[in-house]
């Protein structure tokens, strides 16, 4: 029979330790406390404390900051879980040099380091510039939607948080009728409806002072969108997992070594919007690295995909200096390689079925058979249409514009697969390109023209070996997946920091 020794993993052990032992060359702890302690310039933070001679003594922010990424780098983004292991876990205790912050010194000190975390950004890039991971052949953005510290039932326009909250006062209302008309309730279902009644009208308080005190937001169109209480910055986004009540985390990074260069988090603004922004503050990251714009021998280039695809956005990066290739929803539907390809078409159709939930395919202006010489049109059930406008400008681009009857559209067979809503007011409404405006080439259809090119295929396919991982990297293999703070500016530094650990990784497999 075997014999084996007892295994003592559980036993606790008296062991004299040393810490500096503990932080062995080649790691990333080893690399990130090299980094704080003898490249960084941290003396940004002496003006946060005014203790020489009254007060106790403060944590070191290099301390402060090598436990918060070493934890962030471990997936331990709660400054609980983060005071927790410098008090249990021999590594962070090493890091720290023995130093145990309380979880509320963590959490205040990653709140207020908005303006301290750009600096630090920048002196990082400085050190891989110096390392020579920044290629500057090939710059791509993109964004990565992380849940925030908010829940979405608490989202809403002002006119359904005002339902809301009628909703909730007439279930308090019916709490105290139900007492009035049964006066013999046990003490304990009373007691239980009288909490139940005060956490109802403390929602509904909640809510009026919400309204009370904010604006409500417009969308790009002027219509209202839906506000946060918990988090008004924060905004309902739709992933691949579902809807999220969260932030959209913006990255541009380099090529080479897939080095964080810009990086900014974005709440409730459309991802196109954030293109200008990001593109103007990576010039001015690169205006620090001292580095200047590339000339005609090397020009680099920049990548994005069909969400920041816009006619604005085009004319803006026109002129930015940069070889751009973006491209746009049917850049794969034009591609030979996926015109043939079954699987494609078949997931194609898939989505397609899934938007729609079960319904038909909705008729397109391809469905309608118009006449450019006599300018007339016909609807797919046969009936005339008539003409509503004549160059109608969309999109820097000329429209003619064709309505149908009424009464002809009430009474269709084919309204479900030609209208989302049943007609009220007007008809079924379609639209075709002028001939003038057809010569008038935008820049979409410059950037369609150059994006199918062979060349700019070529370009564009090395966007997802460029930026993808990079995302991968932060939310999957370090466990940084989600936001624990409220508001624009503590999120945006957060969001940072997490771009930080990425860059400081890069650095620590430059250094072995």
């Amino acid at each position: 029979m075997a014999n084996y020794k007892p295994d003592l993993s559980c036993q606790s052990k008296f062991i004299p330790i040393n810490f500096s032992e503990q932080i062995l060359p080649g790691t990333f702890e080893y690399a990130l406390c090299y980094i704080i302690e003898n490249k960084l310039d941290l003396s940004t933070f002496d003006t946060w404390y005014n203790n020489d001679k009254t007060g106790a003594a403060a944590y070191s922010p290099a301390v402060m900051l090598k436990v918060i990424l070493l934890g962030y780098a471990h997936g331990l983004i709660s400054s609980r879980r983060i005071a927790k292991a410098c008090e249990n876990n021999i590594l962070f205790m090493s890091v720290s040099g023995d130093v145990q912050p309380h979880y509320t010194s963590i959490a205040g000190f990653v709140a207020k380091m908005h303006e301290q975390i750009e600096p630090l950004f920048t002196q990082v890039l400085m050190i891989c510039d110096e390392e020579g991971l920044i290629g500057r052949n090939m710059f791509a953005i993109d964004g990565c939607k992380m849940k925030s510290n908010a829940s979405k039932e608490w989202s809403g326009t002002f006119d359904e948080l005002g339902r809301k909250r009628v909703k909730l006062q007439r279930a308090s209302q019916r709490i105290i009728e139900r007492h009035q008309a049964q006066d013999g309730l046990s003490e304990e279902l009373a007691t239980q409806d009288l909490k139940q009644k005060e956490k109802l009208d403390k929602s509904a308080d909640k809510i009026t002072t919400f309204l009370a005190t904010h604006k409500e937001k417009l969308g790009s169109q002027g219509k209202p969108v839906k506000s946060n209480i918990t988090d008004p910055d924060s905004a309902k986004m739709t992933t691949s997992k579902g809807t999220i009540q969260g932030y959209n985390g913006i990255a541009i990074n380099d090529d080479k070594h897939q080095i964080i260069l810009q990086a900014k988090a974005w709440g409730s603004v459309g991802e196109q919007q954030t293109l200008k922004p990001a593109v103007t503050q990576l010039k001015q990251q690169l205006d620090k690295l001292h580095v200047d714009m590339p000339s005609n021998e090397h020009t680099i280039k920049f990548t994005a995909d069909s969400g920041f695809n816009s006619e604005a956005n085009l004319a803006f990066m026109a002129q930015s200096g940069f070889d751009v290739y973006i491209a746009d929803n049917q850049f794969r539907k034009r591609n030979p390689l996926f015109k043939d390809s079954e699987t494609y078409e078949t997931e194609q159709e898939k989505r397609r079925f899934k938007r729609r939930q079960g319904k038909p395919r909705l008729f397109t202006s391809s469905d309608f058979h118009y006449d450019e010489t006599t300018q007339t049109c016909r609807c797919p059930a046969g009936n005339d249409m008539w003409r509503s406008g004549i160059n109608v400008k969309s999109y820097n681009q000329e429209y003619t514009r064709f309505c149908g009857y009424l009464k002809d559209c009430k009474n269709c067979p084919l309204q479900q697969q030609c209208m989302r809503k049943p007609p009220i007011k007007t008809g079924r409404q379609v639209q075709f390109k002028n001939d003038e405006s057809r010569k008038k080439l935008s820049y979409i259809d410059k950037m369609k023209v150059k994006i199918d090119s062979p060349m700019g295929r070529r370009q564009y396919s090395k966007r997802l070996g460029c930026i993808e991982p990079v995302f991968g990297n932060i939310t999957v293999n370090k466990g940084m997946n989600k936001l624990t703070l409220r508001g624009q500016e503590k999120v945006n530094a957060q969001w940072q920091l997490y771009c930080l650990v990425h860059n400081i990784e890069k650095l620590q497999h430059s250094m072995h």
